[in-house]
């Protein structure tokens, strides 16, 4: 069972958030609180293991809160869940430990499969949030860097899913384009991963924006 806390500061998302997600077999909502300093005292005594954190709140925002209980409470994962895309939050919130960033208007279905995901140690990002991720890097050309030499060790469908991994596709849609299971999608990342001495899918983006042209080749 995974121990979620939700922090918000409108009850009536709270609300619904908790009726969505007590859905899932695997997903206990253990607290909520209204703000991040309110979500601190709650982590030291329920000990979540995952904490949906909104970002605008009153008395501690959520980046604050991020930050401190990166700090403090080092095995709780923190998924940033919010209705804002802008890119300083989404920077701020990776930067100080936030294992993922998704908006509101997330599927239910995908949240909780995000949820599970964080809860293993894996990044999860929303569509649209990996390129604005990439804007907060300097822009470097190819010719400036040299590929490692474990790029040549994928295969083409290895090219195929790090390329889709780059646009914020998940294992479903990354499936669904390929033609091929969800499974599968799983074993390749896993490999990409493991090839490219990464830790996850926002490292594997920003590599594969980096090396884009050697992809392709």
């Amino acid at each position: 069972m995974i121990k979620v806390l939700i922090v918000d500061d409108q009850n009536l998302i709270r609300q619904g958030l908790k009726a969505l997600l007590e859905l899932e077999a695997d997903l206990e909502i253990i607290g909520e609180a209204e703000n991040g300093e309110n979500a601190i005292n709650f982590i030291s005594q329920l000990q979540p293991d995952v904490v949906l954190m909104d970002v605008r709140m009153p008395i501690m925002d959520g980046v604050a809160a991020t930050r401190e209980i990166h700090k403090r409470f080092a095995q709780v994962k923190v998924l940033v869940l919010t209705t804002f895309d802008n890119d300083e939050y989404v920077a701020a919130a990776l930067q100080n430990g936030a294992m993922g960033y998704l908006l509101k208007d997330t599927p239910s279905e995908e949240l909780a499969v995000a949820i599970r995901a964080v809860h293993k140690g894996y990044t999860q990002l929303g569509p649209g949030i990996v390129k604005k991720l990439l804007t907060q890097f300097p822009a470097v050309t190819v010719s400036e860097l040299s590929p490692p030499p474990s790029l040549a060790e994928l295969t083409p469908r290895e090219k195929d899913v790090l390329q889709l991994i780059a646009t914020g596709a998940n294992n479903r849609e990354i499936a669904q384009k390929l033609y091929i299971s969800e499974g599968t999608v799983k074993n390749h990342v896993t490999n990409i991963l493991n090839r490219l001495n990464l830790r996850d899918r926002t490292q594997a983006a920003i590599f594969a924006n980096t090396f884009s042209a050697y992809l392709n080749n």
